[in-house]
């Protein structure tokens, strides 16, 4: 229960769900940049954001370089399907 509630966590605030679809829409791959660049707040408060969502499970960071590549972690977003399951939810 404690992962579920880590990830409904980090969906609950609106730049996370977008993040989520921007790295979902650019292939299922994003550099921070990237990410960056769909925002108008601050450096600091879009790396915030990523690390919620890193530590929730639902996006992996690799390095290249000085780059950070972000990518999806779909088996984290199961969990929250498969809770919906109970009510009827598919």
């Amino acid at each position: 229960m404690a992962l579920l509630d880590a990830v409904v966590a980090a969906l609950a605030h609106p730049a996370r769900r977008q993040i989520l679809l921007t790295v979902h829409f650019r292939g299922g791959e994003a550099t921070s940049g990237e990410i960056a660049g769909r925002f108008a707040h601050k450096w600091p408060t879009t790396t915030r954001h990523l690390r919620v969502l890193e530590q929730a499970g639902l996006l992996r960071q690799e390095q290249r370089g000085r780059t950070r590549i972000y990518r999806i972690d779909r088996e984290r977003l199961t969990l929250v399907s498969e809770w919906l399951v109970w009510f009827g939810v598919r």
